[in-house]
């Protein structure tokens, strides 16, 4: 089995990305005996999703994990929704700016995470890791990230979602306000044990 985990690069204020970090961790590791492939997205509303659907029909993974850090959240967070429209706050890599576009043109309004995602939040608990379902993916790159996995694997009805990641200590630590964060171990950690939680329903 091949599991793909995407992550993106820095963008906006956010400089070291823990995303970028844990696809450098575990790319052409093992997690339950399954490789692990990692690809970096751009952050780019033109690129991102021609990205997404060249890694899924490179890889044919069994299972896609798809991450990008949420600035301001306590907890790993698994989402459980992703909708079709870019609408940005700010500008991606490239300075584009999209409001209320389609990321899909005619595509559906939205789709569920097709991966266990009260399972997963469940393992991070017995591990002793924040974690919590979340409902929404935002309308920046993670979401449109998610929404075009699913689209892309809706026939095959592939096990995908996304994981939104706290800051790392030291992204925050120097703000005269710092924003929660999280060990980058811990979070490598909380993405492992995602995987595992995974391909353990995929198997049952």
């Amino acid at each position: 089995m091949t599991i793909l985990l995407t992550g993106f690069g820095r963008f906006a204020n956010v400089e070291r990305n823990p995303s970028e970090q844990i696809v450098a961790a575990l790319d052409d590791s093992r997690v339950d005996g399954h490789r692990v492939v990692g690809r970096i997205l751009p952050v780019s509303a033109r690129d991102t999703p021609a990205a997404v659907r060249a890694a899924l029909a490179e890889t044919e993974p069994a299972l896609a994990f798809l991450l990008g850090v949420a600035p301001g959240r306590t907890a790993l967070t698994i989402e459980r929704v992703a909708v079709n429209v870019f609408d940005f706050e700010d500008p991606d890599n490239d300075g584009e700016q999209p409001v209320d576009v389609p990321i899909e043109e005619g595509g559906p309004a939205a789709y569920f995470a097709t991966l266990p995602v009260r399972r997963i939040v469940a393992a991070w608990h017995a591990a002793g890791i924040p974690g919590a379902l979340s409902d929404t993916a935002g309308t920046y790159l993670c979401n449109a990230a998610m929404y075009t996995a699913l689209h892309a694997t809706a026939d095959e009805r592939l096990p995908a979602g996304f994981v939104h990641l706290p800051s790392l200590p030291d992204e925050v630590a120097s703000q005269r306000a710092p924003a929660p964060s999280m060990p980058l171990q811990t979070q490598i950690d909380g993405v492992r044990i995602a995987i595992e939680a995974a391909v353990g329903e995929a198997a049952a």
